[in-house]
């Protein structure tokens, strides 16, 4: 049963992953277009770099799939982080409020916190 659920946990990140990346790169781009025509080009390039930052390290993620030991987590963290990191910068830079007190740094250190998890993924023994 625990095998079976954690087969299905899987199965619905990794296909989360690749659908997170075009979402993230498509407003990755959206956004550096649109900080490029306005008066304050900081918030929105912020908000644009970590979306197409992190857009191909999903697609990575996705494609390393069982392979890499704790990618759904490193994927989950990354996904999230990015979202309410660049969510807040697009929000300070339109309405001049977060999403929420301490937001943007929530964001960055779930992004740091998917990162790591990659590394430790990484040297960590494959299942047997």
């Amino acid at each position: 049963m625990a095998e079976r659920l954690h087969s299905l946990f899987l199965a619905v990140f990794m296909k989360a992953f690749p659908v997170a990346a075009g979402l993230f790169g498509l407003s990755g781009v959206a956004l550096a277009a649109a900080a490029s025509h306005g008066a304050d080009p900081r918030l929105l390039g912020g908000a644009s770099a970590m979306c197409l930052a992190h857009a191909p390290a999903l697609l990575a993620l996705a494609g390393l799939g069982s392979r890499l030991r704790l990618a759904p987590a490193a994927g989950a963290a990354m996904v999230l982080g990015t979202a309410i990191f660049a969510g807040d910068l697009v929000l300070r830079h339109g309405a001049g409020h977060g999403l929420f007190p301490m937001s943007a740094p929530l964001g960055g250190m779930l992004m740091m916190l998917g990162w790591a998890l990659i590394a430790v993924g990484a040297i960590l023994p494959k299942k047997a």
